[in-house]
């Protein structure tokens, strides 16, 4: 019983701390444009860690465009981007908070 708590509490720790792993990696941005027809976004945003790439306003594809679907010109969201088949792409949205 003791090792199926302590298991059970590690793999918790475990989760937790990929959680807050991915929120480390959230981007901060301003929304400056949507192209669905493209299924793309222009961001102005800040660094992101992961590509080492400081902030900038750049287009970014979307990995998935219908997280695209809800968002405007002038939105604060958080994201998070990586390469996919050689291409800088965002792979999670949010609005923020």
């Amino acid at each position: 019983m003791m090792r199926r708590l302590l298991t059970i509490a590690l793999v918790s720790g475990s989760l937790a701390g990929a959680a807050l792993a991915q929120d480390a990696a959230l981007v901060s941005a301003t929304v400056k444009k949507v192209d669905m027809a493209q299924g793309k976004i222009t961001l102005d945003h800040g660094p992101i860690k992961n590509l080492d790439m400081d902030g900038m306003t750049m287009v970014f594809k979307a990995a998935d465009p219908a997280m695209l679907k809800e968002l405007k010109a002038g939105e604060k969201v958080k994201f998070t981007a990586d390469r996919v088949n050689g291409q800088i792409t965002v792979t999670s949205l949010q609005k923020a908070k």
